[in-house]
This record gives structure tokens, C-alpha cells and sequence, in this order.
């Protein structure tokens, strides 16, 4: 127990770290609250309603009374449509004993951290990565091991790189591609090398596959570990969830599929924190799972010629570079060049200044690369209008060109 106020609190508090986007974004919120005209390029959620047919199913679910409790791992015809969808899709069998339903995906995550790993336990995180897996991982008690990743090798895994951090304790990795926030695609070869090295020395692989339907470069399927090693499914936890696919977000709905006793303790997890997702966002999910699947592929034809604009007009100003992500609706500039350069007498230092100077010269609301574990960077949403979009490049450039 450690002392703040009056009432102690536990000493994992101080694993966690506060967010280093939290000033920016309260910041954001009180200028936009006073009248100020923010272009919002931090959001991570499609600029899109969710389909109508998906709605309906929602309010028919309130209409029916459909309203109580339901079993804790999600409706069986859900996670029954869960095991089609994906025998269907990507050819892998699994039984609805297998799925869980939760409350969102980093929910999923949570559960999956609490039923893994514990004192004592490594887990891999690729850096850049999602803001909360190392925080999850430290509420397990675990410990996160960062694998850094290579701006000019468009952050794929290297062998040389994951070899470096492989100890005696390493229980497992966590995979996100396409990635938040770099929108970088795992090679073929990056996923073999995870695959034999899992195989070798019994690894838990957790795979985020949350934007795996938003991929830009290929009508064909991201490479995915499964089925570059269909061995390693007996060890592996696949997280997804319909708030990306399907626009919706605030439904908070997110499933996870894996070997049977994995997900029975994440079940046991869930029946005492949460219990069951909403009934209603469940009757929803349903919906989306089971019904017409062009939705993805509209937003991906509205979020392409985003990205092209996005990148194109980043890459055209001296000092910046950025990846062409293949997937998901981020870039992730490389802003470095500027840091230790001033205005008005206060030198950008790293990312959470650069993110500040912009939202008070400029009315930008960005992520500093920092809450990824990547400093040199600061992440941009196009998931927002073409016109915003234009207009944010037009600011970021006069604003850069402000500073001496």
C-alpha cells in the first residue's frame, strides 16, 4: 500500500503510468469546449455509423426484452457465428467452447493476461505498440520485454532483434498487424520465425487482429501466423472484435478464440469482474457477424485515397519521413528532425511537446509517439474527412515552418 490521501492504495498503481496523452487530449477538449476549431486526428474509430441492419438488430434485441443476463461467454448463437465466420473465412475449425465473448477487445486482452501469465513471466511487446498491452501485461503481475522495431524496415520483426530479448522466462508474444499505430503489415517470414521459436519453446502467441479487415495493398488475406504454421494453434489466443469492421465502437463487444482451457479461464476471469457483454451490443454483433460483409470493404475504399493524400503530403515536408501503412486508418510520422527546435522561446523536445505546440499553434489534435513507446514519432487518425485531412496537412506545415 502506498499513500496519496486518506485512503491507500494498492502498489500496483505504480506500475501504471499516466497516459501520456491525457494533458493533450483535456487540453483539446477545453479549446474545442471554448470555440476553438480543433481538426481531431487522434481518434481511433472509423468516421462511420454503424450499418443499419446491425442498428435494427439492437433495437429489435430492446423491443423483444432482450435484456438480462446472459450465459458469461457471450450468447451460444454468437459465438457459434464467431466459429462459422472464421471456418468459412479462413478455413480454421474451432468449437463455440472455444470462443469467448467480452466486453470490448481490451477486455479481451485483460482476461487473456490474467488467465496467462503472472510473477516472474516475460511477455514480447513489438515496439511501436498499442498503448495498453504494457500496462495489461503489468496488472498480470508479468512483466513486458519491448522487441524494437525498424522505422526503415517498415517495423517487420527481425529474428536479430526478437533473438536479443528471449529470456529463460519469456512465456509469450503479443502480435498486432495490421498495427496500431504504425498500420505496418508482420511479414511471412517475421510470422515463420515466431512460429518455430513459439513451437521450440512453448510460447503463448496472442494474436490482435482487431483491423485485420483493413488492408489496403492486397485483396488477399494478411499473412497471419495460423496459417503459416497451422501448428502453433493449440498455443495461440487470436483478439478481435467488431468495433473496426463494423463501426462499432461504443457497442463494446470483442471475442477471443484459443485452445479450450485458455478460454475456460478466461471465462472464470470474466464471471467475476464483469460477467457477460451487454445483451443487446450481443444481438448487434450477431447482426454484423452473421449478415452482409461488404461493410469493411466501404470504409476501406473511403479511408484509401485518405492515406495516399496523408502520406504523400507528410513525406513532402523537409525532415519528415513515414511508412506507408498497409493497413488500418494511422500514419506514424517520424517528426525527430524537429525536436530541439523553438518557438516563442520553448524548445520541442520530444513528442508530448511537439503534440502540444501543434494543438495550440495549429488546432491539430495528434498522439505523441511516447504512449508507443516511440518517441521520435507522433501518430495522425485519417479515419476523419478528406477535407479535414487537407486542411491538417495546410496547418502542420505552416506550424513546422514556424519553428527555428
Amino acid at each position: 500500500m502506498f499513500m496519496e490521501g486518506q485512503i491507500p492504495l494498492a502498489d500496483r498503481m505504480k506500475l501504471i503510468k499516466p497516459s501520456p496523452t491525457l494533458a493533450v487530449n483535456a487540453k483539446a477538449k477545453a479549446m474545442k469546449a471554448a470555440g476553438a476549431d480543433i481538426l481531431n486526428f487522434s481518434v481511433g474509430e472509423p468516421d462511420f455509423d454503424t450499418p443499419a441492419h446491425v442498428c435494427e438488430a439492437g433495437k429489435k434485441a430492446i423491443d423483444e426484452g432482450f435484456t438480462r443476463y446472459t450465459a458469461v461467454p457471450g450468447i451460444p448463437e454468437l459465438r457459434e457465428a464467431i466459429a462459422t465466420h472464421y471456418k468459412a473465412g479462413r478455413g480454421w475449425h474451432y468449437e463455440p467452447e472455444q470462443v469467448q465473448v467480452c466486453c470490448g477487445g481490451k477486455h479481451g486482452l485483460y482476461n487473456m493476461a490474467q488467465a496467462l501469465f503472472g510473477p516472474g513471466d516475460e511477455v514480447l511487446i513489438p515496439t511501436p505498440y498499442w498503448v495498453s498491452y504494457p500496462p495489461i501485461v503489468l496488472l498480470a503481475g508479468a512483466t513486458p520485454v519491448f522487441v524494437p522495431l525498424d522505422e526503415k524496415q517498415n517495423f517487420d520483426l527481425t529474428a536479430e532483434n526478437l533473438g536479443k530479448c528471449i529470456t529463460s522466462k519469456t512465456r509469450g508474444i503479443i502480435l498486432n498487424s495490421p498495427s496500431n499505430p504504425t498500420g505496418s503489415i508482420f511479414s511471412a517470414g517475421a510470422l515463420e520465425k515466431v512460429a518455430q521459436m513459439a513451437l521450440e519453446k512453448g510460447w503463448a502467441i496472442i494474436s490482435d487482429d482487431i483491423y485485420d479487415t483493413i488492408v489496403y495493398d492486397s485483396e488477399l488475406q494478411v499473412p497471419h501466423i495460423l496459417d503459416i504454421e497451422p501448428k502453433v494453434k493449440e498455443q495461440t489466443i487470436i483478439l478481435n472484435g467488431v468495433s473496426k469492421s463494423f463501426a462499432m465502437t461504443g457497442w463494446r463487444i470483442g471475442y477471443s478464440l484459443g485452445p479450450k482451457h485458455v478460454i475456460a479461464a478466461m471465462n472464470k476471469i470474466q464471471s467475476q469482474s464483469t460477467s457477460n457483454p451487454a445483451s443487446i451490443s450481443q444481438k448487434a454483433a450477431l447482426a454484423a457477424i452473421s449478415g452482409p460483409q461488404d461493410f469493411p470493404g466501404v470504409m476501406k475504399k473511403s479511408f484509401l485515397p485518405r492515406r495516399e493524400f496523408i502520406v504523400e503530403s507528410l513525406t513532402s515536408i523537409e525532415g519528415i519521413t513515414c511508412v506507408n501503412p498497409g493497413g488500418a486508418f494511422y500514419v506514424f510520422p517520424n517528426f525527430s528532425a524537429y525536436y530541439g527546435k523553438q518557438f516563442n522561446g520553448k524548445v520541442i523536445s520530444g513528442s508530448v511537446d511537439m503534440c502540444e505546440y501543434l494543438l495550440e499553434e495549429s488546432f491539430l489534435a495528434t498522439v505523441p509517439g511516447a504512449a508507443f513507446g516511440a518517441d521520435e514519432f507522433v501518430r495522425f487518425s485519417f479515419a476523419t474527412s478528406m477535407d479535414a485531412i487537407k486542411e491538417g496537412m495546410k496547418r502542420l506545415k505552416e506550424a513546422l515552418a514556424k519553428l527555428d
